[in-house]
């Protein structure tokens, strides 16, 4: 059974629950939770962590703590019985550790292991203060060390300040806001000083300033490792001060023994001394430790005969000093002992010794020998600071070692009163003695007696040096054969004060001798008292000693024999008459000198001190006596403080006439002296006496008198010095006076009260007419109010004494009122009187309610002067929050309401105006009056601003009433409403506060909400009706906005447990703030109308605070808008307008969610179903969703890290809806801004030119104004329209689009025509002349396109369930593309399969991408079918302006015919439209519209076909035309292939295919087209006779061989043919006539025989000729021929089935030699999902060549690759190629898709000798040698002219005999399969018509004539990738041809047909040019058209253009579409013509 707990409420979890049972409750090691219930060992209760959830916990796992249970019941809260700092420890290292390990996630690791070390201590000392073992000071000093650790961490780690009181976390509800304000500051200022001690809390005015704080050496000897000694040694430590020349300190003596250790063996680690009380003025000094080392054994060291050994002298021996000016630097700082080592130098002589210290430090180093090595005495220092008290608590360790404490000599700054000191410090100075007889000098040794009047010794009263115990007699050290030593060494005599009186001082003088005896021989004695007949001490002075002589044999037994002798020559003066003794008598040569100082606290030196003292002795001196007191210095006075005060109020009361006022003037003398620093501890002495010892009843009456009197002479005086002095010491006067009272009132019943009465009253009319004195004439009077103010506020504790409450705080009110209340007195007096104000303020006095009720208004009308002047402001700040911090803690126990409405009225309006002026100028930077900085203005601001919060805070619902009642006009009550708002604004927008205040900043957020709440009912009365006032409640709204965006509230960003804190405390305060501001809203009635659209912006942003209950109140604020606008105009465009405008920056802001545009939209939609504006408003919020959706995606985009592609596409996506939904053209323009500083970032520089070109078509020609907008300045729209141009111009430029650019020079050029401007003219048509040469001179590449679509939920709405084309980057192949795609989608699924995805898919919640590679169809077919125009101008129109683009599937028809499977296989080529074409803003469009359209097989052939002979004719017009300089190879290629390819195979597949019987009569519909069939093969066999004519003529002589080899196959071809055609009976003569029949050579190609190798040419033989273009990702320095598109084959590697072909089509990527040379990517993959993987391939491949041979050729593809054939010179079996390629490419189904070329699927490859990038150019004229042992598989289709021809010959005379087929480094990629398929066929296949099964115009890159021409081999062709395309001049051997680029002239009658035939660029996609709308069906034949001389030249640097023959389109269908049947007799016509011109 569960029951309540009763005790057991509050735990902490010792070991982490899982809560495996039901309802069971996670738990954490080190969690706390609050117990509900228990039950059989089971608690149940919840975790402080997550206070919502509820569960149950073993009892074992909790540790329970006491705690306080308050509110019991279901919504107890519970609070640990425990010190509030260990719980704020508790919690704060529990925020800490999820914070701790973020940092070294965000490899902050500096910090990290930073605050582990922190937190390790955090904990250490909380375990301390738990364990209860700490004493008070202990614990408080653990405090401390917590409360500094928590600080530190919370400001690195970015957490709020916590502001602390004694160590512990202040309740802002406790305390006022000022005082909270001054609390943060020290919080801060602690951190700031983490090091510092002490309590930064500013003083309260009047507190004393802080005493110096003294300083302390701790000096500790290590060791003495000097060890050459051999004897016991002294050593002597003291400070000295080299400036002055004397020692400071006290000596600090340690004793060694011979080996260097203590003498005494406790002593062992205990050498250790304190030198105390050094001054802050000493630190500053050039301070020394000087160290003397005294030996104490032999006279002589070396000399063991000097001196018997039992007879043990001090002798000098060394000295070290130490600067300690050097050292302290590195000791200050730390909080441990430091090493140093001193070197000991001895004395060269000893003559020196006294000055040897002085000579090291000066470095004279003559004078003094440095010792042999590094050794010497180590000792250690610290130097503390402090008390000596507060030294013992800090230091216990120092002290338990038995530290010397080493003081000063003399007293030190601060005399404390109970420090009693006698010490006398003697030094002895020299001595002069006689030589007596002997001739070497004496060694002296003085011995002293300290002896009592009585003549005993007193004992233990000499002090060589702390550290060891006193004696009773001293021997100085002895100075070898010395007469005149000095000595120098000071003695301290620590002698009773009671024995001093009396007692002298004896030195005896003996020679040491150091012959065998040794004997010490007493040659003579002196002597001196202590003290003079006059009771004075000897005076600190050097005393001269007479000398008297004596010997062994005389006796000091009677001291009086000597004593009544004169000790010097004073005494001797002093009494000359005294009788010579008999017994000793003086010697005159012979004198000795000592020094004295005295350090005593109880005797005196000072005659006048004892006068006065002794007064009665002097009766008639008083008056002197009284006067001379002056001038006894301050240390004398204080030390005899008593017994002075008693003897002046003696002499007072002995005859107060006549010595009153001298007794005054002392008085106030003393009372003075006593304010000095150094004597400042003696005040409580003074104290002490007035309370205890003080006796002058009758004294109060003359002091009363006295001051008055003094007073009222100040308007007179005109020396008002002594006037001052009394003023100052007023304390302490009234002190007297009030305790004088008090005695008299004691001993006479309370007699004459009313006259004492009476007499103050007086007194305080003449403090009021001194201060009531016009001061500004006299300086004087100044100052004597200044020490009157200084020092009033001191004497109203006295006065209380006496007085009621009342009563003193109405002399002070007087008082106070009395003054001047102009601030013009002057600064210095006005900050006088305000300092005198605020130690009023802070006095006890103050503190009575009684008293505040009188004295407020006086203060708070000087105040409010000094406001309203704006003077002073910091003093009346400090004056304000002490009355608010005062009025504060009082509110608690009494009423308060008075005094708040009293500072109310006085101070709020001045309040608000001041702040208001403070902030004007800290924004604008001046500082304010007494300021120089603006960290002191922020500081006055702070200040100000906790004073209004304090005041708003205390102010309840009664004030504000009478405040607002109190407003004599509504004006007034606007003037306020307006500053009380502007400053509540500013506090929000300045950040007064720092960020981390977050306990401050709640505060103020509360108290500004609490303060709205009180005045908003004030302004609906006041201001809505007839009196509405805009100003006022637009500034309301204003301040209702800024107040809910304030960061600080912002609870979304904090932690829960700070969140919780917050809401319990304060609630949500912006759901205060919405609920107020909407009702205030929705009080405004027909005036809402003022804020459309004013209020839209403002509103939104309140709206878009992610809070769903302010969200809720503010939202359908928007509605009403809408509503007033729709009644007012009819409509609500200027809502519409404002709130898209706004919408966008806050949202770019960061502002809104996706939960917020449900809302919105949700809302808004259900208010305005009930409108008659339904329809406007509901297109309204669905296009403001939207445009919500799009912003989102954008802010998403940009902020993340997203790629340039997204931003790009988010951002095109938001301008076209800018432009086209919502037709902002503002916005529309900023975004194109935008999106063009993308593209410039991203290098697009077309795509920015195209960007820029938006906005530059919105503007016109003309001179109308523009306004200054983004980055252009204001201008006429003509100049922004140039400066657009330009621009535009220059950004094509960079992006090589010369084509674009030139329209728009011309469009300049017409406009500056039109000015006359011929200057501009004339520059812009010489740009417009460069782009020109740059279209014909400067290489391009022509980029690929990809398909792409997005499908799934998951992508932002820019691209969900879309597809895209993209232009791709340059030499980015479709791998590439693919790796690019999905690293911009991490999260996206490549899809296998080029089908459209289902609906799963699209509505999924994932992302899929499905990408191939497209074919571009160029819209200006025109260009590309002009024969003259260059192939570089051509290259531009294949790729530019496209905005069609097609890929090709290839399927089974019917059954699949086993022997020929041509018959059945169709292509289905699918064309995309976009909607809009490339490039453009963009470098992808969306797709439009897709079509399908089925290419039939017969249709297919007819294009494969036609475009060989297009090829070929083109080919062999420029040889004609001698375009083609010389290098005949790529002709022969060309011939070769298809003459090759025709012998072996190839057409005879079509044969089969088409000219069968039973096709023929299963097709009669088809008979036109195998008509046209038969025409264009018969066509063909003319071409090539042109052919090998050319050929004949240009032929080298070397490659004769093959020449002949191409006339006896063409003879073979041609009867082969002409069985089944017999036109071709009528062969052309060129053939037959140049070369004889060579039927007999015909031999079969044997597999293995260099000859069976076959080039098979796939594109234009352009591309070979030299009418280069680089390819997109070709590597050649100077052009690229794509990989793929020669084809080499073996004569018997033709495949089995024609889907064979489809796997050896090339890919469609531009060149296979991005950088590793290898297939393009497309080609894997990109078989029917349902064909890819399955094993379906012919296991043989029969009929390979003919295959290949079928194949339509890729004419747009320049070659890039050779492969290599089988051969059987490298060793290896054709069957290795043949299963090789079987393995690559086996398992996927046939396509005739160019992704797949056989290149890529499988072939290993030569090391390419084709490659134009080694630069062997000089080899290439020698063809032969590679081509024939080089297999170049068809690539990607290109696009080309029809006709376009396959070269295909045998090898040439050089045989690759040696070099194997080896597999390419660099051209196989690594996998077959690509995780995103390619398109079904090469873009380049089926669109262009490059297609060669499918389309006529195009193929694959193998003519049906000879590209499919694999040689006789049956082996798969294997592959190099590394032929490069192969430009004009690798094929010539001269190197300096001018240019490859010469127009074509063809001498047929064809010439424009065969200039068509030119190749094209490489380029990533090809450009299409077979597919054409199906309207063109019947295009005209062959015949050339005119030149178009006005096209615009643009420009591509690379390439060719493809043009395109009519017949294409009219080839290419829809299914079932009707063929055309002239264009065989227009290609004869055309050809006959071209042959009969040549």
């Amino acid at each position: 059974m569960w029951s309540p707990t009763e005790e057991e409420k509050y735990g902490v979890v010792i070991c982490s629950f899982r809560g495996p049972v039901p309802q069971g409750l996670v738990l954490e090691l080190g969690e706390t939770v609050q117990i509900l219930e228990k039950c059989e060992g089971w608690y149940r209760g919840v975790s402080i962590k997550k206070p919502n959830v509820k569960g149950i916990f073993p009892i074992n796992y909790i540790h329970l703590k006491k705690a306080v249970v308050s509110n019991r019941g279901q919504y107890e809260t519970v609070v640990p019985l425990e010190d509030s700092v260990i719980t704020e420890v508790t919690a704060t290292l529990q925020e800490w550790a999820v914070l701790w390990k973020q940092l070294y996630v965000k490899h902050k690791i500096d910090l990290f292991y930073k605050l582990r070390h922190v937190m390790n201590e955090l904990i250490d000392l909380r375990r301390q203060l738990l364990s209860g073992h700490l004493t008070q000071d202990q614990v408080r000093e653990v405090k401390r060390h917590l409360t500094v650790r928590l600080d530190w961490g919370n400001e690195h780690l970015g957490l709020d300040l916590v502001p602390r009181k004694d160590f512990e976390v202040v309740d802002s509800d406790q305390i006022s806001v000022s005082d909270l304000y001054k609390m943060h500051l020290s919080s801060r200022h602690s951190v700031q000083q983490s090091t510092s001690q002490v309590d930064t809390i500013r003083p309260r005015h009047g507190e004393a300033c802080r005493l110096p704080v003294p300083h302390h050496f701790f000096l500790s000897l290590k060791s003495f490792t000097y060890n050459t000694i051999g004897e016991d040694a002294d050593v002597f430590f003291f400070l000295y001060d080299v400036r002055e020349g004397k020692q400071i300190s006290e000596r600090f003596l340690v004793r060694l023994n011979k080996n260097g250790g203590p003498k005494n063996p406790e002593k062992i680690d205990r050498m250790c001394a304190l030198f105390t009380d050094l001054s802050s003025k000493d630190m500053k000094k050039d301070l020394y430790i000087v160290a003397h080392v005294i030996r104490i054994g032999r006279m002589l060291l070396n000399d063991s005969r000097k001196g018997p050994s039992h007879l043990h002298y001090r002798r000098p021996y060394g000295c070290a000093v130490l600067s300690i000016m050097d050292v302290i630097p590195s000791i200050s700082e730390l909080k441990e002992e430091k090493d140093f080592v001193l070197k000991v130098y001895t004395c060269n002589n000893e003559n020196e010794w006294y000055q040897i210290h002085e000579n090291i430090i000066r470095k004279s180093s003559t004078k003094y020998t440095a010792p042999s090595s590094n050794y010497g005495l180590i000792i250690s220092l610290q130097l503390l600071r402090g008390e000596m008290e507060h030294i013992r608590r800090e230091y216990p360790m120092i002290f338990n070692r038995g530290v010397a404490v080493t003081r000063k000599i003399g007293f030190p700054d601060v005399i404390m009163p109970g420090d009693i000191r006698n010490d006398l410090y003697l030094t002895l100075e020299k001595g002069d003695f006689e030589r007596g007889g002997k001739s070497v000098q004496k060694n002296i040794e003085v011995t002293m007696y300290v002896l009592y009047a009585d003549g005993e010794i007193l004992k233990d009263c000499i002090s060589l040096g702390s550290g060891e115990p006193s004696r009773s007699l001293y021997h100085s050290f002895v100075l070898y054969h010395n007469n005149s030593p000095r000595w120098g060494e000071v003695i301290k005599l620590p002698i009773p004060i009671d024995r001093f009186r009396g007692s002298h001082l004896r030195f005896e003088f003996r020679h040491c001798s150091t012959k065998d005896k040794g004997e010490k021989k007493l040659f003579g004695f002196a002597f001196t008292p202590l003290m003079r007949d006059d009771g004075t001490t000897l005076s600190d002075d050097i005393h001269e000693l007479y000398v008297y002589k004596c010997d062994e044999n005389s006796t000091f037994n009677n001291h009086a024999l000597y004593l009544g002798l004169p000790c010097c020559k004073e005494d001797y003066n002093g009494c000359p008459n005294i009788p010579s003794s008999l017994i000793f008598q003086r010697s005159t040569k012979e004198s000795f000198a000592i020094s004295t100082q005295l350090s005593s606290t109880k005797l005196t030196q000072n005659v006048d001190l004892l006068a006065l003292l002794k007064w009665k002795a002097y009766p008639d001196r008083v008056m002197d006596i009284l006067g001379r007191l002056r001038h006894v210095s301050g240390e004398e006075i204080v030390k005899f403080l008593q017994d002075i005060l008693d003897t002046l109020f003696v002499i007072l009361d002995d005859n107060t006439e006549k010595y009153g006022l001298l007794v005054f003037q002392s008085l106030v003398f003393i009372i003075n002296l006593l304010r000095d620093s150094k004597y400042y501890h003696f005040r409580p002495v003074m104290d002490t006496y007035i309370q205890k010892h003080f006796a002058g009843a009758l004294a109060y009456k003359e002091l009363i008198r006295c001051l008055k009197w003094y007073m009222d002479r100040s308007a007179e005086l005109v020396r008002q010095d002594h006037i001052q002095e009394a003023m100052r010491a007023l304390e302490y006067l009234f002190k007297f006076i009030v305790q004088s009272r008090i005695l008299y009132s004691r001993a006479t019943c309370g007699m004459e009260e009313e006259q004492f009465r009476a007499s103050i009253q007086e007194l305080f009319q003449s403090i009021r007419f001194v201060l009531s004195l016009d001061s500004r004439s006299s300086e004087t009077l100044i100052f004597t109010q200044a020490a009157l103010l200084n020092s009033f506020p001191a004497i109203f504790d006295e006065l209380l004494q006496m007085f009621t409450v009342q009563e003193v705080a109405e002399f002070v009110r007087g008082t106070l009122g009395s003054m001047p209340s102009t601030v013009h007195i002057g600064q210095s007096m006005d900050v006088v009187k305000l300092q005198s104000i605020a130690r009023t303020v802070d006095s006890r006095l103050f503190s009575f309610s009684e008293s505040r009720r009188i004295l407020l208004p006086v203060v708070l009308h000087h105040i409010h002067l000094h406001l309203r002047q704006q003077k002073e402001l910091l003093i009346c700040s400090g004056i304000l929050s002490s009355i608010f911090s005062i009025i504060k803690t009082s509110s608690v126990e009494t009423d308060v309401i008075e005094e708040v409405e009293m500072m109310v009225e006085s101070l709020l309006d001045v309040l608000l105006q001041t702040l208001l002026t403070i902030m004007s100028k800290s924004q604008s930077q001046e500082a304010v009056r007494g300021q120089r900085c603006p960290q002191c203005t922020a500081e006055i601001t702070g200040e100000y601003v906790s004073c209004l919060l304090s005041l708003l805070r205390q102010m309840s619902d009664t004030h504000f009433q009478h405040l607002l009642e109190n407003f004599q006009s509504k004006d007034e009550l606007k003037e306020f409403l307006l500053k009380t708002f502007c400053v509540f604004r500013n506090l929000m927008k300045m950040s007064v506060f720092p960020r981390d205040w977050m306990v401050m900043r709640l505060l103020t957020s509360n108290i500004i909400v609490t303060t709205v709440q009180f005045l908003s009912p004030a302004l609906h009365k006041n201001f809505t009706e007839t009196d509405f006032d805009f100003k006022v409640w637009n500034s309301y709204f204003s301040l209702s906005v800024l107040f809910i965006n304030q960061p600080s509230l912002q609870l979304e960003s904090v932690t829960p447990a700070k969140r919780k804190k917050i809401l319990d405390k304060y609630g949500d305060m912006r759901v205060m703030m919405a609920y107020e501001l909407f009702s205030m809203w929705q009080n405004l009635g027909e005036h809402k109308i003022h804020f459309i659209p004013g209020m839209i912006g403002p509103f939104l942003g309140v709206t878009l605070v992610p809070q769903p209950e302010v969200r809720n109140i503010m939202i359908p604020i928007f509605h009403d808008m809408m509503d007033w606008e729709q009644r007012k105009n009819g409509n609500f465009k200027q809502v519409e307008a404002e709130l898209i405008d706004k919408l966008d920056s806050l949202v770019s802001e960061g502002k809104g969610d996706e939960n917020y545009r449900e809302l919105f939209g949700l809302l808004l939609l259900e208010k305005i179903e009930q409108e008659t504006w339904r329809e406007t408003g509901v297109s309204f919020v669905t296009s403001v969703t939207r445009l919500m959706e799009r912003l989102l995606d954008y802010r998403d985009c940009m902020k993340g890290d997203e790629t340039e592609n997204k931003k790009i596409g988010c951002t095109v996506n938001l301008m076209n809806f800018y432009k086209s939904e919502i037709n902002k053209e503002e916005m529309y323009i900023r975004y194109i801004h935008k999106l063009c500083d993308m593209h410039l970032q991203a290098e697009n520089y077309t795509e920015a030119a195209f960007t820029l070109l938006l906005y530059c078509e919105l503007l016109q020609w003309e001179e109308r104004p523009l306004r200054e907008f983004l980055h252009y300045p204001s201008q006429t729209e003509w100049q922004r329209k140039e400066n657009l141009c330009r621009k535009i111009i220059h950004y094509f430029n960079k992006g090589k689009s010369w084509e674009f650019g030139i329209p728009l020079c011309r469009e300049l050029a017409i406009q500056y025509e039109s000015l006359y401007d011929y200057q501009s003219l004339s520059w812009i048509r010489k740009m417009e002349a460069t782009y020109y040469d740059n279209i014909m001179e400067q290489q391009r590449l022509e980029p690929e396109f990809f398909r792409v679509g997005f499908y799934g939920r998951k992508f932002p709405f820019f691209l969900r369930n879309k597809e895209y084309v993209c232009r791709g980057h340059d030499y980015e192949r479709l791998e590439a593309f693919q790796q690019r795609m999905l690293s911009e989608f991490p999260q996206a699924i490549a899809m296998q399969h080029p089908n459209h995805p289902d609906d799963s898919i699209l509505q999924c919640d994932a992302q899929y991408l499905q990408i191939y590679a497209v074919t571009p169809i160029p819209d200006n077919i025109d260009v590309l079918q002009m024969d003259r125009v260059p192939d570089r101008i051509k290259s531009f129109y294949r790729v530019n302006n496209i905005r069609k683009f097609r890929y090709d599937r290839p399927f089974h028809k019917g059954p699949k015919d086993k022997e020929n499977e041509f018959k059945s296989l169709w292509i289905e080529r699918t064309t995309l439209t976009l909607t809009h074409s490339l490039p453009g803003i963009s470098r992808w469009f969306e797709v439009e519209r897709r079509e399908l359209v089925e290419v039939s097989p017969l249709e297919n052939a007819i294009q494969v076909v036609e475009n060989k002979n297009q090829e070929l004719r083109t080919l062999i017009s420029q040889y004609q035309h001698k375009q083609m300089h010389g290098n005949i190879n790529l002709l022969s290629m060309c011939l070769n292939g298809v003459i090759d390819a025709a012998v072996n195979g190839g057409i005879a597949r079509y044969q089969e295919a088409f000219f069968d019987r039973d096709y023929i009569t299963t097709h009669p519909g088809d008979a036109e087209k195998i008509t046209q069939l038969k025409e264009l093969m018969h066509e063909q066999v003319h071409i090539l006779g042109v052919g090998l004519a050319v050929h004949e003529k240009f032929v080298h002589p070397e490659m004769r061989p093959l020449h002949k080899k191409l006339i006896d196959q063409f003879q073979m071809m041609r009867s082969s043919l002409y069985h089944e055609l017999p036109a071709l009976d009528k062969l052309s003569p060129a053939c037959s006539g140049t070369s004889t029949p060579r039927s007999n050579m015909l031999v079969s190609h044997s597999p293995m025989s260099p000859e069976s190798i076959k080039l098979v040419h796939r594109h234009s033989p352009l591309n070979m000729l030299g009418t280069v273009r680089h390819s997109s990702s070709s590597l050649s320095s100077h052009t690229s021929s794509e990989t793929g598109n020669l084809v080499i084959l073996t004569d018997s590697s033709v495949g089995e089935t024609a889907e064979d072909m489809y796997h050896m089509q090339a890919s469609p990527s531009t060149s296979s030699l991005s950088s590793t040379h290898s297939a393009p990517s497309q080609m894997i993959n990109s078989a029917p999902p349902s064909a890819r993987g399955s094993p379906s391939l012919p296991d043989k491949y029969r009929h390979n060549r003919e295959l290949m041979m079928l194949l339509p050729m890729h004419r747009d593809r320049p070659s890039s690759a050779m492969y290599p054939a089988a051969i059987m010179e490298n060793g290896q079996h054709p069957n290795f190629q043949r299963a090789l390629l079987q393995q690559v490419i086996g398992p996927c189904k046939p396509c005739s898709d160019p992704n797949l070329s056989v290149a890529e699927k499988a072939v290993p490859a030569a090391p390419s000798s084709w490659s134009l990038d080694s630069g062997t150019r000089e080899a290439l004229p020698f063809l032969s040698t590679h081509v024939g042992s080089i297999l170049a598989p068809p690539v990607p289709p290109r696009s080309l002219p029809h006709g376009h021809y396959s070269l295909h010959f045998d090898a040439f005379h050089h045989h690759l005999n040696d070099a194997p087929p080896a597999l390419p480094a660099r051209t196989l990629r690594k996998s077959p399969l690509h995780p995103i398929p390619a398109s079904p066929t090469s873009p380049q296949s089926g669109l262009d018509g490059s297609n060669s099964t499918l389309s006529g115009s195009a193929s694959s890159g193998v003519s049906s004539l000879s590209e499919s021409n694999f040689g006789h081999s049956s082996e798969p062709p294997p592959r190099t990738d590394t032929m490069d395309s192969v430009p004009s001049q690798a094929w010539n051997t001269d190197e300096d041809l001018e240019t490859p680029y010469l127009p074509v002239r063809y001498s047929l009658s064809e010439p424009d047909v065969l200039e068509t035939l030119k190749s094209q660029p490489c380029r990533s996609h090809s450009a299409p040019s077979g597919v054409i709308p199906q309207d063109a069906v019947n295009p005209p034949a062959l015949p050339p058209k005119p030149y178009h001389s006005r096209l615009p030249n643009m420009e591509n640097e690379e390439g060719m253009i493809l043009e395109e023959d009519e017949k294409h389109r009219a080839l290419h269908r829809k299914i079932s579409q009707p063929t055309s049947g002239v264009k065989e007799e227009q290609a004869r016509v055309a050809w006959e013509h071209g042959i009969s011109e040549q």
